[in-house]
């Protein structure tokens, strides 16, 4: 339930506010809460869901616009559009895009182009969608814009942010970081919706670019990895990065003839840099999930040798093969990021945990 305290910009919370808000705030054993609602799958692998955020990520000229492109034109349409799936709930079936970059030519065309995959009409205003082109302001004029229109609009279910680096002035200031991020997990809770962002990935290797890139890897629900095939650089490859549920069979697109994204069927996928498994440090979040899952499969609880014979068998599952020392750090490593606890002298599995 919403409540003007509650509201984003009212940062100071005082004494009174805080006896007031508290019955929002404090989880009750005895009560339900609904799961967020799923709005985007892909072959039936959820994505996304109101009240969080997630994130395309890739490099230059990848496709990262067209991508994102198809995952408005499902959610307009209710279509299947490449591999995205999405259903945005009846009260909540608009749509606010974002973009910080181009040019309002360029955007146009972005917009056509969504909307001839929905398969509706270029040549009229469709009121499911609003787009910002917000080229020509600070990123503080920009962030104010953003919180505008969502007080204004009652009825956004999904959000993009084509260039979240430019809602900051320093992409590696970790004050700045993270209160964007902060930003958004108050804009999705609050506003109930959920906010899909774009951010480059380094020239250099497969991470996130700066202090924001690692916040949005702490706290995204879903990041999207887009990127060129090496043998075919028409082709563009979408793998996750991290996703909170199970990892999807990664896809290929290509750009047609009519200037709209195509699925590429039966594609073959070489491992990538993301999976040649060099040291467990390098591991997504979802890798160490798939492991672990796989080592505890059998028992929820191991001694320690036990243990270190199930996480062998567990890593060799993900093509990670080590010995016995290596294991031992590994383990180290799983302790100190909880993604494993102690308990006495036997250890278990904690499937909450964040890297």
């Amino acid at each position: 339930m919403q409540t003007d305290m509650m509201q984003p910009n009212n940062y100071r919370i005082d004494e009174s506010k805080y006896k007031s808000l508290l019955k929002y705030i404090r989880l009750s054993v005895t009560e339900k809460y609904e799961f967020p609602q799923e709005i985007v799958q892909i072959d039936g692998v959820t994505v996304a869901t109101i009240g969080n955020f997630s994130a395309s990520t890739g490099k230059p000229k990848s496709k990262k616009t067209f991508n994102v492109s198809a995952i408005v034109a499902s959610a307009l349409s209710g279509k299947e559009i490449l591999k995205y799936k999405a259903d945005l709930p009846a009260c909540k079936n608009r749509i606010l895009y974002i973009d910080t970059e181009q040019s309002k030519c360029h955007c146009h065309k972005v917009l056509h182009r969504i909307l001839k995959l929905a398969g509706l009409p270029t040549d009229q205003e469709n009121d499911n969608i609003q787009f910002l082109v917000l080229r020509e302001y600070t990123p503080d004029q920009r962030r104010d814009i953003i919180r505008w229109a969502l007080h204004e609009e009652q009825h956004i279910g999904l959000v993009i942010i084509d260039g979240i680096r430019d809602l900051i002035h320093d992409i590696n200031s970790p004050s700045e970081s993270l209160d964007i991020i902060n930003e958004l997990m108050r804009w999705s809770s609050y506003y109930e919706l959920h906010i899909h962002t774009v951010l480059h990935l380094n020239k250099g290797d497969d991470n996130t670019r700066g202090h924001i890139g690692t916040e949005l890897n702490n706290k995204a629900e879903t990041i999207l990895q887009i990127s060129k095939n090496n043998e075919n650089g028409k082709i563009s490859e979408v793998r996750a990065m991290h996703i909170r549920d199970r990892e999807f069979t990664p896809f290929a697109f290509e750009i047609g003839e009519d200037s709209l994204p195509h699925l590429v069927k039966e594609h073959q996928f070489k491992k990538n840099k993301m999976d040649r498994l060099t040291s467990y440090t390098d591991m997504t979040e979802q890798q160490h999930r798939t492991a672990l899952e796989s080592t505890f499969a059998e028992s929820a609880e191991y001694g320690y040798q036990s243990l270190l014979d199930a996480l062998k068998k567990g890593y060799e599952s993900i093509g990670y093969s080590r010995g016995r020392n290596t294991l031992v750090n590994l383990c180290k490593f799983l302790l100190e990021h909880h993604a494993i606890t102690k308990n006495g002298r036997t250890y278990s599995y904690n499937p909450s945990f964040h890297l």
